[in-house]
């Protein structure tokens, strides 16, 4: 994330779930995923957050999960419909480890210490179709990146909430 600042990213961010709530009202109606269907293929669409200016970051979001899930479904690729992961939101909590701690006499904070990643799952026929969808939202503690202060935490953040969305995602179709 060296051509993105910190600040622009988050700022970026801050507004990304709010994409969700503007889906079309004839998505809600599809049907699930069926459990244990198989994929001819697997895309991520980062649509989304290329619209909120986030294309670097954007490009990163795409390749980390791209792999967690081929990784996950490895074992269900073959003939069927295209599994295409769409995603709609992402926020990285700027501060990892303030929360709220009473033994320093913070008490009652109300913040959070988690990082979101938001999408949905669509099954996609050979027309274009869509077949059917997942919607899922994902929270990590934000300190699953290490430190802080590293220069690399946001990345390690990023990767890892890939790969917490591609494991739950498995789990659920």
């Amino acid at each position: 994330m060296t051509d993105l600042s910190r600040r622009a990213f988050l700022t970026g961010a801050a507004g990304l779930g709010l994409t969700a709530a503007a889906a079309p009202a004839r998505a809600q109606a599809l049907p699930a995923i069926p459990p244990g269907s198989r994929f001819a293929a697997i895309a991520v669409d980062v649509g989304p957050l290329y619209a909120r200016g986030l294309g670097p970051y954007a490009d990163f979001v795409r390749s980390s999960l791209s792999a967690e899930l081929q990784r996950a479904f490895a074992d269900r690729i073959g003939p069927g419909p295209r599994l295409v992961v769409r995603i709609t939101g992402i926020t990285l909590n700027p501060f990892v480890g303030g929360g709220s701690s009473s033994r320093r006499g913070w008490g009652g904070g109300g913040g959070t210490d988690s990082d979101y990643l938001e999408g949905e799952a669509l099954l996609v026929g050979p027309r274009g179709e869509i077949l059917a969808r997942h919607p899922q939202l994902s929270a990590t503690p934000a300190s699953m990146g290490g430190a802080w202060y590293d220069p690399a935490s946001e990345q390690k953040r990023t990767a890892f909430l890939a790969y917490h969305y591609a494991a739950w995602l498995r789990r659920q179709i």
